[in-house]
């Protein structure tokens, strides 16, 4: 779920309408040109950027390490996924005028939609979420992390697909390409499952169960990071930090009462108790196991959060995905996981994947700046003119 965190906060930034208002002007809004960084700018986006990765490494390390001294529970370890929101609720105790926008451009005023509708949006995303996150934590209790990681690479070529579907994304050369590299490198992994740091003990049906389940979480959360960019874009139709944390919130809420309902429902929760006497590690390390698994997760988030507000949600996306390769590297040191020659490989081609995607973002952020550039230098062009003809 170190993925299902970000989900949320990768929304298109909405385009400003500034005809309709008074004393509107062709000059080009100097908001909207680049800007000289700061010092301080780089050091915050650094410091968001570890949390980011370290955040959802540790955090995907911790759940391995739960199931691998002793804890069974796939309830239990969904929960702990999203239960960590409420550190997140002394937000709104800060005065509203202090709390500040992801843009500039967030002045016009829509409709807002009505609560029947936001609760539809919240909760059928939510609960798409919640199935998501069980999905993970499956197919995290039955495959090596190595292998874990690798196939949730996957998740950018479902997010081009769904993006495609729902909100008109362009296929470029670049994506295209990595499409077909990250295709390739989950399809390498069906052929594992026989090593010895394998979970499911050598089962070819434990290992098919867990590759499916993460391959349909990496479906749905390129699904669920889609349609929470589409309710931004057609329902919301806002971006503030406000909504972007309402959305986070109310998300988790919805999908933790879901799994909790099924905790009590499978019956797991009888076992609890037992599970965390048998522990190998111990009662404290089980405890603060899931207790650290929370938090990292939320420090995800906040990494993410700061990240698009420092920059842009396409940047959280690109440093969240850029972390996934240093989960397998992490494993081998800690779970001495095996890295052989068909691991390595899928894992190259994922590596591949990701720059191709992330390239080709790169040339659409130099393309959209190099058109900032020429509107800014019109500007001083027209002046001269002017006192020409002056």
């Amino acid at each position: 779920m170190g993925e299902a965190q970000e989900l949320q906060l990768s929304i298109m930034a909405q385009e400003a309408n500034e005809a309709s208002s008074p004393g509107h002007t062709n000059a080009p809004d100097r908001s909207l040109l680049p800007q000289r960084r700061s010092f301080n700018w780089w050091l915050k986006v650094a410091i968001y950027a570890f949390l980011v990765i370290a955040g959802q490494s540790v955090a995907t390390l911790l759940g391995r390490l739960y199931f691998d001294k002793g804890g069974d529970s796939k309830w239990l370890a969904t929960v702990v996924q999203l239960c960590g929101f409420p550190v997140l609720l002394p937000y709104y105790c800060i005065p509203a005028a202090s709390r500040n926008p992801i843009t500039k451009n967030s002045t016009i005023q829509f409709k807002q939609p009505s609560t029947l509708i936001l609760a539809s949006v919240y909760g059928s995303i939510g609960l798409l979420l919640a199935l998501d996150c069980y999905l993970y934590s499956v197919g995290l209790a039955y495959l090596p992390v190595s292998t874990y990681s690798l196939i949730c690479a996957s998740q950018l070529a479902f997010n081009a697909l769904f993006s495609f579907l729902l909100n008109s994304q362009k296929f470029t050369p670049y994506i295209v390409n990595s499409l077909v590299l990250l295709t390739i490198s989950s399809t390498l992994l069906v052929f594992q499952g026989d090593s010895a740091d394998d979970p499911s003990g050598g089962s070819k049906t434990k290992y098919a169960i867990g590759f499916i389940c993460t391959v349909g979480a990496s479906a749905g959360y390129g699904l669920v990071l889609s349609l929470t960019q589409l309710a931004f874009k057609r329902v919301i139709r806002k971006e503030t930090f406000r909504v972007v944390m309402d959305m986070i919130v109310y998300q988790a809420l919805v999908a933790t009462c879901v799994i909790l309902v099924g905790l009590f429902a499978s019956g797991e929760w009888k076992g609890l108790k037992k599970e965390m006497g048998m522990y190998k590690l111990g009662t404290v390390s089980y405890v603060m196991n899931l207790v650290w698994t929370a938090i990292t997760w939320q420090l995800f988030g906040i990494g993410a959060i700061g990240l698009i507000l420092e920059a842009s949600s396409l940047f959280s996306n690109a440093i969240s995905a850029m972390g996934l390769p240093v989960v397998p590297v992490l494993a081998v040191i800690f779970f001495h996981d095996k890295m052989d020659g068909i691991k390595a490989m899928a894992m190259v081609l994922a590596i591949w994947g990701f720059i191709s995607y992330a390239y080709q973002h790169y040339l659409d952020d130099r393309k959209s700046k190099n058109e900032n550039k020429n509107v800014n230098g019109e500007v001083p062009e027209a002046s001269s003119l002017e006192k020409i003809n002056g």
